[in-house]
């Protein structure tokens, strides 16, 4: 694993949402990175066919109260996966709604 620090500012979404990238993170295959906020965890495992992108989305996402959720910009028409908080689905509705995002399919 590499990880090289990093301190970049930059904007994204059509409200110009700040997010500040502090590191980015090489793995070699089969090796795992954890994110993880008191009790929610969140991994990234490189294999040689790719990445495995998040935990089971119906087993340990909901242990750690996570529901994972395809949404799609109605502006650029992009796709992303999103995971929401069960107990933040109502700031989650009103970023949809600012982004100009909507709900393709929850998958959990």
């Amino acid at each position: 694993m590499k990880i090289e620090k990093k301190n970049r500012i930059f904007k994204v979404g059509i409200n110009n949402i700040i997010i500040k990238e502090v590191a980015k993170i090489s793995l070699k295959q089969n090796e795992m990175v954890t994110f993880f906020n008191g009790k929610i965890e969140y991994d990234i495992i490189k294999k040689n066919w790719g990445y495995y992108a998040t935990p089971s989305i119906n087993s340990r996402l909901l242990k750690f109260d996570l529901k994972t959720c395809v949404i799609k910009s109605k502006i650029t028409n992009n796709s992303f996966i999103i995971l929401v908080l069960k107990n933040k689905k109502k700031e989650f509705n009103k970023y949809l709604k600012n982004e100009k995002c909507k709900i393709v399919k929850w998958l959990s």
